[in-house]
């Protein structure tokens, strides 16, 4: 088509261009012109190809309108890790906090009117579990609504004050603050946000729930009711962590790349104080690897100060020194992130504490500072 002389802002025109049947279809279907008289072209002007996809949304629509449902069978949850794309400005791309492409855990759950308090409820305290798991305690809660005097916002009044409300109970119920913010609803619904605060005081929009009334009705999504009569569910976008590259941007941040043991790419780290011992690093590098852990052994022939130091430097949550007499009383010297020298313990029982630590995803203790000393 670039031979024939079709510049790209053509070629777009007519990749977004829709049929006027279609058109037709889904401003009857939404009761008010979505799609312009400037999108519609003649069949023969169309064009299908391939596009980069910037949300989730249509598919899992698709995936429920696939087969037939009834109301015993809602709700119907869809989740998935999906990756999207966005033109951002080129100013605008920051690290690993704004990019072009981005993975969401993105999920749709799709349900009855009277079902969607609880959905709510139960998004909400998900996105709550992430954010205590991982120590995240510094953050707002914003309820985005639609403005009125916005030309943004698709769907009946009445539906978006149904949504408007169940996200202002479901906030309530929370626990913490939260602020109502119009025009920071999507186009579709009303939204709730969780805004964190990282460390130098920025705020990152993360997790988020939308209560959705519109996007089934312009794609025709429909259920069969307790009345054997079709009904048009409601739609609860759903993402925890939100952009996961953001997350994980925002989350080394938060930590300062001192992550707590369950979290950390590398857990512990053996120094032997000799090659005399380096047997038994390696027998405890099996057993540590055998439970799980993510355990290495320095080998290298540096002094041992030089090891610590650099065990300390890549941030290893525990440092184990192994020394003759370890060897001999199958014990290990134990050196924490959060405590610094923990002195000689035995190794089972160091074992049971790390696994337990790992399995509870146990947030590390900050150091305490030293009291000055009295003269």
């Amino acid at each position: 088509m670039a031979s024939e002389g079709c510049g790209c802002a053509e070629l777009t025109a007519r990749l977004e261009a829709v049929s006027s049947q279609l058109a037709d279809q889904i401003n009857t279907r939404v009761g008010k012109e979505m799609i312009g008289k400037d999108r519609v072209m003649d069949a023969d002007k169309l064009l299908e190809g391939f596009m980069l996809k910037p949300m989730n949304c249509p598919h899992h629509i698709k995936i429920f309108a696939s087969q037939p449902h009834s109301y015993r069978d809602l709700p119907v949850r869809l989740a998935e890790f999906g990756t999207v794309y966005r033109w951002e400005q080129s100013g605008e791309l920051n690290g690993l906090t704004r990019v072009r492409g981005f993975t969401q855990d993105d999920a749709h759950l799709f349900c009855t009117e009277e079902q969607v308090a609880a959905e709510i409820l139960g998004c909400l305290s998900l996105v709550k579990i992430v954010l205590t798991t991982l120590g995240m305690a510094d953050y707002r809660v914003r309820v985005g609504l639609r403005d009125p005097d916005s030309t943004k916002f698709t769907g009946d009044p009445e539906k978006w004050d149904k949504a408007e409300n169940a996200c202002r109970e479901a906030a309530k119920t929370l626990g913490v603050p939260f602020t109502e913010e119009p025009g920071e609803a999507a186009f579709y619904g009303p939204k709730i946000d969780f805004v964190i605060k990282d460390v130098i005081g920025r705020e990152w929009q993360l997790g988020t729930v939308q209560v959705d009334y519109n996007l089934p009705i312009r794609f025709d999504l429909s259920y069969i009711g307790a009345d054997n009569q079709p009904h048009v569910p409601v739609m609860i976008h759903r993402a925890p962590f939100g952009s996961m590259e953001r997350f994980c941007g925002v989350l080394i941040e938060h930590f300062a790349g001192d992550f707590p043991v369950w979290l950390a790419p590398e857990q512990i780290r053996l120094v032997p104080i000799s090659d005399k011992v380096a047997d038994y690093g390696k027998n405890l590098l099996t057993q540590l690897r055998a439970a799980g852990l993510r355990a290495t052994l320095d080998e290298h022939s540096d002094k041992l100060g030089a090891k610590i130091r650099r065990a300390e430097l890549e941030k290893i949550p525990y440092t184990l020194v192994l020394g003759a007499k370890e060897a001999e009383a199958q014990s290990v010297s134990v050196r924490s992130r959060a405590k610094g020298d923990e002195g000689v313990i035995p190794f089972a029982q160091y074992l049971e504490r790390v696994k337990q630590e790992v399995a509870t995803r146990a947030l590390p203790e900050k150091k305490v500072a030293a009291a000055p000393v009295q003269k």
